[in-house]
């Protein structure tokens, strides 16, 4: 740090200092430290009571995003006809995903009869503009929370950002036309793309080091919740009804937010020292020494420059490496083939004998999910993430080659039905480790690559492409499986985690229990 920086350091710590000393606020009983060291210690309860409650909005983006699967085959205009419903949404996050986030492409043959008259009954090319709309939505969502996360704190932005998904079900359960379900699907997309970029940003910046991975992993594994919990109730009910009880969540995480502070790193950037403190004695508890833990982000902060622009973003090598990085993690998450696994779901049930239907196949799949994921959540901070990474992608490029094989056999004609349970274990292996690896973590690391200044515009960005990727997919796997063939398509996907595993070998190092400024370290070359 050169001179002038010194300066500037120290005149930055002289006014906080000043200012806590003169500042009304700052005698507030709660912000004494306790002396003795003994007394000194942090509580973690609420701080998972706050990641808890932002991560509602992964289960709102989740009951989105599962929400075509058992509602369009309701509202066909077909009539005792095969009819493909292309239900998109993000099992990962992560994942269509999987993480972000992420989506699945599921096309599943349903017979539909016709509703009755005064019900919608939506032609093909509606109920694809119904599956599409979400997705773009969500692009146009994400690059602007980043700027308003910015300008109004995190915890404003997640209020602000809840009004779309309540508006959007109220449009949906109501609607008496396509154009209001139109409507409503893209406010449901806006309000999901703003969630991918505030939550992980919110949950890293309240989080202590040693729980932040746990923490993190609470976007995929509350997103994985809400698409369980659509396919199992969109089984059951109708689909307005599921639409009403899909209301309740926004509404819930509303409420939620309204008792949450906004984040310290938040605050401090904009000078409110004292709020800051106040807001870490509410998330690590009263007996936390939140001097030490103020002064750790202050230093951080003071590192950063306090107007970085986007250009500052390309141009800061720790920043660049970071986006780099957050990118590639999404891309392969996206490229990892799980809209290819979930896309034969039925098929592959069906060659291990199975006489189960669609939608107990697709429940069974969320169940494993869920499981999965709240294992890699036990697990991110014990294992660390780039162990989890290299084991995901291991196991999934063989998984990918398996089936690949597979339905090569098949398609040429050859008797495969003495090794039928084969494609049902690589597809039970593949989500699970999908689940502990790929799903979460890229949604996770997200949160941890980059610096307070620059943190909300490379998250948007990086949100943007992992939308981006999953248009790409969707758009491009109906031509992959009619031009290349089954097995061609799983080959590819295939050839892609094999990149993945020796891009996260060589690329990435641990950043389980590291600081902001040992990861911004390392992501320098220093």
């Amino acid at each position: 740090m050169d001179s002038d920086k010194v300066v500037r350091a120290m005149a930055r710590w002289w006014q906080t200092v000043s200012q806590e000393d003169t500042d009304v606020t700052s005698h507030n009983p709660m912000l004494y430290d306790p002396l003795q060291d003994g007394v000194i210690k942090t509580s973690k309860t609420r701080q998972y009571l706050a990641a808890l409650i932002i991560c509602l909005g992964a289960v709102s983006a989740g009951t989105a995003l599962a929400w075509t699967s058992p509602v369009l085959p309701q509202i066909s205009v077909n009539v005792n006809a095969t009819t493909a419903v292309n239900a998109t949404h993000l099992t990962g996050n992560a994942t269509t995903t999987n993480n972000v986030s992420n989506f699945t492409n599921t096309t599943t043959p349903i017979t539909t009869p016709l509703p009755p008259n005064g019900q919608l009954q939506l032609s093909v090319a509606q109920q694809s503009w119904i599956s599409s709309l979400l997705a773009i939505g969500a692009f146009m969502g994400a690059l602007p929370t980043g700027y308003i996360a910015d300008a109004i704190g995190r915890r404003y932005t997640a209020l602000a950002m809840d009004v779309p998904f309540i508006l959007a079900w109220l449009s949906i359960s109501f609607a008496k036309s396509a154009g209001w379900l139109y409507f409503g699907r893209f406010l449901i997309g806006i309000s999901t793309g703003s969630f991918c970029v505030v939550a992980p940003m919110y949950i890293s910046e309240i989080a202590e080091t040693s729980i932040r991975g746990t923490l993190g992993t609470l976007f995929q594994l509350l997103l994985t919740m809400g698409i369980l919990f659509v396919y199992i109730v969109g089984s059951m009910v109708s689909w307005t009804t599921l639409s009403m009880m899909c209301l309740v969540v926004p509404i819930l995480l509303f409420v939620g937010m309204l008792m949450l502070p906004e984040t310290p790193v938040y605050l401090l950037k904009k000078g409110r020292r004292a709020d800051a403190a106040l807001s870490l004695k509410w998330l690590w508890g009263r007996y936390c020494d939140s001097r030490s833990a103020i002064q750790v982000i202050q230093n951080d902060l003071d590192q950063a420059n306090a107007d970085a622009s986007l250009l500052d973003l390309f141009s800061n090598r720790g920043a660049r490496n970071g986006l780099i990085i957050s990118m590639m993690l999404m891309f392969f998450q996206q490229f990892s083939g799980i809209n290819a696994v979930i896309f034969y779901t039925e098929s592959i049930f069906e060659s291990a004998g199975s006489s189960l239907s669609a939608s107990i196949s697709s429940i069974i799949v969320g169940v494993v999910q869920v499981i999965m994921t709240l294992t890699a959540s036990l697990l991110i901070d014990r294992a660390g993430r780039k162990i989890l990474l290299l084991f995901s992608s291991t196991v999934m490029t063989i998984c990918l080659a398996i089936l690949g094989a597979y339905f090569d056999m098949k398609e040429s004609g050859k008797d495969v039905t003495s090794i039928g349970w084969l494609p049902l274990l690589c597809m039970v292996l593949f989500i699970i480790t999908f689940s502990v690896g790929y799903g979460p973590i890229p949604w996770l690391m997200m949160g941890e690559l980059f610096m307070p200044d620059v943190k909300a515009t490379a998250v948007a960005l990086t949100v943007m492409v992992n939308w981006l990727c999953v248009f790409v997919v969707t758009k491009c796997f109906g031509v992959m499986i009619h031009d290349w063939g089954s097995d061609m398509t799983f080959w590819f996907f295939a050839c892609c985690m094999a990149l993945a595993t020796v891009y996260v070998a060589v690329a990435l190092v641990e950043t389980k229990g590291k600081s902001s400024s040992q990861i911004q370290t390392w992501l320098s070359g220093r």
